[in-house]
Parts: structure tokens; C-alpha cells; sequence
């Protein structure tokens, strides 16, 4: 029998291969025994869900063909793609109002709390940072008069400039005006911070942030369970590509532009929007239709 033990994030799926395995008292790995373990003992009878299980199989296969040459494995990703994005939802300008509204209604817990959330939502939906981007910035990140935050180090060991319009330049005076009455500003503080100087935890942002959500009453329009904050990012990017399709731009350099913005580390990740959101689909569809009949110079 195969009979091995395993640990790491994906181990319960892994030991109930094992015990399938050994159920059939099987000693090597075949790919009907692979295939019938993804399907037989999967919970949700969905093609992606079996993909799943077959992703999580695949290293330790390839390690055991190392000891056994005629291991097998299904050649080809017979269920699909073991990987897909969710759509997110999509805040429209009345959601996010109402957010910033509800920010400013914590007002009662201490001034700087609500401004500091307030200041908070409205930079990342201006932006389009990360959460994680957004509460790690320093004082000596955001250049008020050059409107400029210094994004350092980041998710993928990068950093990057994120310049940001005078409107949003106007917010981050009024919060920092506020924000004097309570810390000390120092070059090394967290810009992002509540009273007595400490750092905001992401934990507590998205506490807070469902709190706010729920008080607006926003109801999810993407295939998440929930509208979570990291979806203003996601705004922020659709936003952007439909005024620039709107505007008939040239959306190939305009994309490599924004993925440099965005800190993505593939310019693909950037254009999974124009498939993976139906609005902008419905304006690429009728742009390239429009180039098709020879009414439109763009695709």
C-alpha cells in the first residue's frame, strides 16, 4: 500500500487521498486512481472543485515518480483550470459616499478614529493600493506637496511611486490637521494611526470595514460572499479602464502604464478585468464590434 503521512495547509485532503488509496489497496498512483479519488470523495460534484483536488495531488506525484517510475498522473488538466478569479464587487460613487458617511459617524468612539477610517477608505478607493499597502505607509511616504505616496517593498519585493490627484491631497491636510491634535508627527510613524501613535492592524480595518458596510447596507454584486475593502481597489483599476475605453484610448499602453501604478507583477493581471468584469466585456465587445464593421479605429 502507498501508506505515507503528510502535513501543511492542504494535509486533510492529501490524508484522505492516502486513505482512498489504501481502500483500494492500491500500490502506485494511476491516474484512474487519481481522477476516481478527485470525483468519488469531493464534496461539490463541480469540475473546478475536482481540478482543485488534482493541483493538490500533482507534487506528490511527481515525487513519487522519482522512486517509481511508472507512477502516472493525468497528462493533461482534464477538468479545466485548478485556479480562477472571482468577480468583485464593484462599489458604485453612491457606496463609497455612503462609506465615508458611515466612517465619519464613529465619530462618537474619538475624532481621530473616525477621520483616520475615513481618510483611510477614501485614499484607497482614490489610489487603488492594498490594504496592507495603505496602513504601512510612513509620514515620510506621502509627499503632500509633490501628491505623491512611496510605496515601498511590497507585495512582491518591489517598490513604486503612486502619485494621487489634488482633491485627495485636500483630505490628507484636513487628516493630518486632526490627526496633530493627537500624535506627534514623525518621519518614521505610520501615517495611517490612531490615538497614541500606534500602527492600525489589518485585522481591525476589516472589522471595522464590515461594520461600516453593514450600517450602508451594501449587497454583493460579485461572486464573493461579501463586499470586503480590498474591492476598492478593484474599483478603482474598472474605473479607470472604462473611462479610458469611453475616452478611446490606446488601452494597450494605458494598461502597461496602470499595472506599473497598481503594482501588478504581470501586465496580464491587468487585463483579467477586461474579461473577468462584465461592464468592461460589454465595452470591449461593442468597441471591437465597432472595429469589425469598420466604424472604430480601436479595439
Amino acid at each position: 500500500m502507498l501508506g505515507f503521512s503528510v502535513s501543511g495547509p492542504n494535509a486533510q485532503l492529501l490524508s484522505s487521498f492516502a486513505d482512498f488509496a489504501d481502500e483500494q489497496d492500491c500500490r502506485r498512483l494511476t491516474s484512474d486512481l487519481i481522477i476516481n479519488w478527485a470525483k468519488d470523495r469531493s464534496r461539490i460534484n463541480q469540475p473546478f472543485t475536482w481540478a482543485g483536488r488534482l493541483a493538490i495531488v500533482k507534487p506528490f506525484a511527481a515525487y513519487m515518480t522519482r522512486l517509481d517510475p511508472a507512477t502516472e498522473f493525468p497528462a493533461s488538466p482534464i477538468f479545466g483550470k485548478s485556479r480562477r478569479r472571482l468577480t468583485p464587487h464593484i462599489y458604485t460613487d453612491d457606496e463609497i459616499l455612503g462609506l465615508l458617511a458611515a466612517a465619519r459617524a464613529l465619530q462618537a468612539k474619538g475624532e481621530l478614529r473616525s477621520v483616520v477610517f475615513e481618510t483611510l477608505i477614501g485614499f484607497i478607493a482614490a489610489t487603488g493600493l492594498r490594504i496592507s499597502e495603505a496602513i504601512n505607509l510612513r509620514c515620510c511616504d506621502v509627499d503632500i506637496e509633490a501628491r505623491c505616496a512611496t510605496v515601498r517593498m511590497t507585495k512582491f519585493q518591489k517598490s513604486r511611486h503612486v502619485p494621487f490627484h489634488r482633491s485627495v491631497t485636500e483630505a490628507l491636510e484636513s487628516y493630518l490637521q486632526i490627526r496633530g491634535r493627537f500624535v506627534r508627527q514623525e518621519a518614521e510613524q505610520a501615517f495611517f494611526t490612531v490615538a497614541g501613535g500606534q500602527n492600525l492592524k489589518k485585522r481591525t480595518v476589516h472589522g471595522v470595514f464590515q461594520r461600516l458596510r453593514a450600517a450602508v447596507g451594501i449587497i454583493p454584486r460579485g461572486s464573493h460572499s461579501h463586499v470586503r475593502i480590498h474591492d476598492l481597489r478593484h474599483t478603482f483599476i474598472c474605473r479607470r479602464l472604462e473611462r479610458w475605453q469611453a475616452e478611446g484610448c490606446d488601452i494597450d499602453n494605458a494598461i502597461a502604464a496602470l499595472s506599473t501604478y497598481v503594482g501588478h507583477a504581470k501586465v496580464s493581471d491587468t487585463y483579467w478585468y477586461m474579461s473577468g468584469i462584465p461592464d468592461l466585456m460589454a465595452i470591449a465587445g461593442s468597441r471591437f464590434e465597432g472595429f469589425a464593421l469598420g466604424e472604430d479605429s480601436y479595439v
